[in-house]
């Protein structure tokens, strides 16, 4: 891989970034249209994440049929949340150091074979093989997710970056809806090891999509300054606490709102309202009403913030609050209409705050520690995401479902109130 440049100021695209930031930002059809780059890192996203949620899918409900254990469904989620978390600081060095476009496709490329590995799950007593290619699988991720994170700014312009982020989001989401309803269905109609054999084919195809990506010069030819020390990271967010606060946001939703909600449904799929093979229909029906609502939030809040900074910050506490209600409609289990419109309104507000700390980073993080800053954002999210399912797991097999939900219904308002208290004394400092 070639190195990427470093300098310890601001590159001429990140003045021109500056300089440009005022433009009115493009329509995401324009962006798709106009944008080479992007579109072929688009491309790459909508391929991979269809198989991710084909994988998901048919991993819970695989293990769920093999063990009937709610806490081994909590150990594979947590694994899933772990792994990355060990690698994370890691990648995010590699995300500054290496040429990000083909760290992204080698990552692909080794998770292509991970996957194919699953085709030999075929008991109980494979579990541990699950769980090992799971393991693998998460750890080559975590190094992909901090540099599609970092390699946006490369490729888009400051009135592009704002769109590209929303896009990226909703794509996530859009995917997440059509890839979990469909590998609900596939799993449902056509067992788990067809699921599995399709999540290898969107990885390699994604690699390829990756290809077609010319980074700008400042950011894939090799550094003169690499010998330089590199700020560290945790330093650079003890100067900057707002770049710290913003970065715990994906933690938070993680550990409050959604890592521990995605082990209580594959219960309720399971257990309470079945549809198609060990629930696979219902659970695929609740990841996709889960990423319709996590697409639509913040698009449509977006209309109100722009991408200014302020109304950024307010849509932020917004969203855990609109994470708490839909949480609540949930709680009950009067049906699984209830069900799905709870987890609607929850993924509404978890996406907006999700999408909007993130946008809130590509805007105020400099390229020469952006990714590390993207990796160290990407190991707290799964520390506490590993967290959030191991308790939720181990719960299970103590409680009923209804009456963990009604305890996670009071947990978004703390971080809610956190950031509006952090955003007085921010505008305070500002002041001064």
């Amino acid at each position: 891989m070639s190195k990427q440049e470093h300098t310890p100021t601001k590159s001429a695209i990140d003045g021109q970034r500056e300089s440009n930031y005022p433009q009115k930002p493009i329509g995401y059809i324009d962006l798709i249209w106009q944008n080479s780059n992007f579109r072929w890192l688009w491309c790459g996203q909508v391929v991979s994440l269809l198989g991710d949620w084909f994988n998901l899918i048919a991993s819970t409900i695989l293990i769920a049929d093999l063990t009937g254990s709610g806490l081994a469904v909590g150990v594979l989620f947590t694994i899933r949340m772990f792994a990355p978390f060990f690698v994370a600081p890691l990648a995010g060095i590699c995300a500054d150091r290496y040429n990000r476009k083909y760290l992204l496709i080698i990552t692909d490329f080794v998770r292509v074979f991970i996957v194919f590995g699953f085709l030999f799950i075929r008991d109980e007593s494979d579990i541990w093989l699950l769980y090992t290619l799971t393991t693998l699988l998460f750890a080559v991720s975590g190094f992909f997710t901090p540099a599609r994170s970092a390699i946006l700014p490369d490729v888009t312009s400051p009135h592009e970056l704002g769109t590209a982020n929303a896009l990226g989001a909703a794509t996530w989401s859009v995917m997440l809806a059509l890839g979990a309803a469909m590998g609900g269905l596939m799993t449902g109609l056509f067992g788990s090891q067809t699921a599995f054999f399709v999540d290898g084919l969107t990885f390699a195809l994604s690699a390829v999509f990756l290809f077609g990506i010319r980074l700008p010069g400042s950011a894939s030819e090799a550094s003169e300054t690499t010998a330089r020390p590199k700020p560290s990271v945790f330093r650079y967010m003890r100067r900057h606490p707002d770049i710290f606060f913003i970065a715990m946001h994906k933690a938070a939703i993680a550990l409050l709102l959604s890592s521990g909600f995605q082990v209580v449904q594959v219960e309720i799929a399971k257990n309470h309202f079945v549809i198609g093979e060990g629930g696979a229909i219902s659970l695929g029906l609740m990841y996709c009403v889960n990423g319709v609502g996590s697409g639509i939030g913040p698009i449509l809040a977006r209309h109100w913030t722009g991408d200014r900074d302020k109304p950024l910050r307010v849509s932020i506490s917004i969203g855990y609050l609109i994470g708490a209600l839909g949480l609540v409609v949930t709680a009950p289990l009067f049906g699984l209409v209830e069900v799905l419109i709870g987890g609607f309104i929850r993924s509404i507000g978890g996406g907006i705050a999700w999408v909007f700390s993130t946008q809130l980073l590509l805007q105020r993080a400099p390229n020469e520690i952006r990714g590390r800053i993207f990796g160290t954002e990407f190991a707290f999210f799964t520390l506490m995401g590993g967290i959030g399912t191991a308790i939720v797991g181990a719960l299970l097999d103590q409680f009923h479902v209804g009456v963990i939900l009604w305890g996670m219904t009071v947990l978004p308002l703390f971080p809610a109130v956190l950031w509006r208290l952090w955003q007085i004394r921010y505008n305070r400092l500002k002041e001064k």
